[in-house]
């Protein structure tokens, strides 16, 4: 069990439990926020960390949602809504998340990421596309796998219809 935590009133040590979190990894300002909050005995010492933070330019919610909408499309294959939730939820500002959004899936193909994971998934389940066609509830079950991932609807419909491996995709909704 760990011991309670040690609550600072110096904005000294606020700032270095700050650099702290961002050594281990990105942080918003909401979740940066919430942190020190946990950590200080004073408010106003939170803001003006987060102040001195932002005016480094260690902190940038802008920046965060970029690297964390590059990070999610091309390394766990997610799509743009899937992304945006999760940046909601760690308290980026909508317009942040937009512009990242338009940013980082200008330059990436949709309907190739929902085909590799298409692929991925296919391979896992039964090996190569032709081995044996997909009934409905395999397609329907790897349907509501990819709008999970975030993809949008008329994507997922047109790669899984685009893929031969069985008539039952012919089937699907829209």
């Amino acid at each position: 069990m760990r011991s309670q935590s040690h609550k600072s009133s110096s904005e000294a040590d606020l700032y270095t439990a700050a650099l702290r979190a961002l050594m281990r990894r990105a942080h918003s300002a909401f979740e940066l926020r919430i942190y020190l909050e946990r950590r200080a005995l004073e408010p106003a010492a939170v803001r003006s960390v987060l102040a001195r933070l932002k005016e480094e330019k260690l902190l940038d919610d802008a920046r965060y949602a970029l690297d964390f909408a590059r990070a999610r499309a091309s390394g766990r294959r997610q799509g743009g809504r899937r992304v945006a939730l999760e940046l909601r939820k760690r308290g980026v500002p909508d317009r942040h998340i937009d512009a990242a959004i338009a940013e980082v899936f200008a330059d990436l193909d949709e309907g190739a990421l929902v085909r590799k994971v298409i692929e991925r998934r296919t391979r896992a389940a039964r090996g190569p596309f032709d081995a044996r066609p997909f009934d409905r509830k395999k397609i329907a079950s790897l349907y509501r796998a990819l709008l999970r991932a975030g993809f949008d609807p008329g994507v997922i419909r047109r790669e899984l219809r685009a893929i031969p491996f069985s008539e039952a995709a012919e089937d699907l909704p829209g």
